[in-house]
């Protein structure tokens, strides 16, 4: 810039010879003067930068940390509140929401103040229910008074089991007792037994089974040779005290 300054401040002092040697040195100068202008530009912006650069990044620098503080803090500072600030709507919400119950049969109603009449069954054909009165032809279902133990016209059951003189099944086997604490007062002496010495001594009755059960004790060695069941806890006593036990 000073150069050209210079070159424009000589050119009036200088006379020129002719019209072509003044338009000369303009020329020269106007063509050379584009070409120098950019690469000063050039020099001096590239020196600007370079001179602004590191304080710009340092200035950057210094204020990225300063920034994302900020922006937490605010950002902590809306988040608190909220959080504070859910359990209470909760709270109202749920007050606010009414208890959901389901609607069953018993919760039915007629309307206030409806009345409706009852329907008049059996009044003959011109009745609202016919001649029938809604119970179809005949049948059970027809009829006027159905016993709960009607079972169709077969026997019914108070009718099938047997009454008066009782029922006593043929399949039952039913046995006479005999119990240890009888075996030794009626066989103090021990040995075999029979079901006719048992018969013999009046503990029990002919052609009847005989069972041996363990009430009592016994310390006389016996043999039972015929009895139709004994019990195991009788088995045992006498097995302990020396006796043997022979069942059918």
């Amino acid at each position: 810039m000073a150069e050209e300054k210079k070159d424009a401040a000589k050119a009036p002092a200088k006379k020129p010879a002719t019209k072509a040697a003044v338009k000369a040195p303009a020329t020269a100068a106007a063509v050379k003067a584009p070409a120098k202008a950019p690469a000063a530009e050039k020099a001096t912006a590239a020196k600007a930068t370079a001179s602004t650069a590191p304080a710009a990044e340092k200035a950057t620098v210094a204020k990225a940390p300063a920034a994302e503080k900020a922006v937490a803090d605010k950002t902590v500072a809306d988040k608190a509140p909220v959080a504070e600030k859910a359990p209470a709507a909760k709270a109202t919400a749920a007050a606010v929401e009414p208890k959901v119950t389901t609607l069953k049969m018993h919760h039915l109603r007629p309307a206030p103040g409806s009345h409706k009449a009852k329907i008049r069954v059996g009044r003959g054909e011109g009745g609202r229910k016919g001649k029938t009165a809604g119970r179809g032809t005949k049948g059970t279902g027809a009829r006027y008074q159905v016993p709960v133990a009607f079972e169709g016209g077969q026997t019914p059951l108070h009718m099938r089991i047997p009454k008066l003189r009782g029922f006593r099944s043929p399949f039952k086997v039913r046995y006479q007792v005999v119990n240890l604490d009888q075996l030794e007062a009626l066989f103090p002496k021990g040995g075999k037994i029979t079901k006719a010495d048992l018969i013999a001594r009046g503990a029990i009755r002919n052609n009847l089974p005989v069972k041996v059960l363990g009430d009592g004790d016994i310390a006389v060695k016996v043999t039972l040779v015929d009895a139709d069941a004994v019990s195991r806890s009788a088995k045992t006593k006498i097995e302990a005290v020396g006796g043997t036990v022979n069942e059918r």
